[in-house]
């Protein structure tokens, strides 16, 4: 099962902030994160990657700069902001509104773990 698009971009800026926060980090480890984070349910592209990350750096939640390893190719790598830290707080708590009403509705909820999917009779 793969997840729709719908939530892959409502949960996307979340997810980029949230593993930013873990460290300084570069698209293609970001992507691998993503993957890693979701048992491989998230099988994001650089298309979808690389323009949510322009546009976060545009509003001020990320900051970035080139860095070279040596023995390998310069890199672009991302550090989330004071106003980053500031949006991940205010989606956390939006997201915890949409997953506190999702408990609600969903029969055995109270269980719930992300990336189990949806078994017969209740959630897995």
């Amino acid at each position: 099962m793969k997840v729709t698009k719908d939530l892959v971009a409502a949960s996307a800026t979340p997810m980029v902030l949230g593993i930013l926060t873990e460290g300084d980090s570069y698209g293609y480890a970001i992507l691998r994160r993503i993957n890693e984070l979701s048992g491989g349910e998230l099988d994001w592209t650089e298309g979808l990657l690389y323009p949510l990350l322009h546009r976060l750096e545009r509003l001020g939640h990320v900051e970035s700069n080139w860095q070279s390893v040596a023995g390998e190719r310069r890199r672009k790598y991302y550090r989330i902001t004071p106003n980053g830290l500031a949006e991940l707080a205010e989606q956390r708590r939006q997201w915890a509104t949409v997953v506190s009403a999702l408990k609600e509705i969903w029969p055995g909820a109270g269980d719930f773990r992300p990336f189990t999917g949806i078994a017969r009779g209740g959630l897995a």
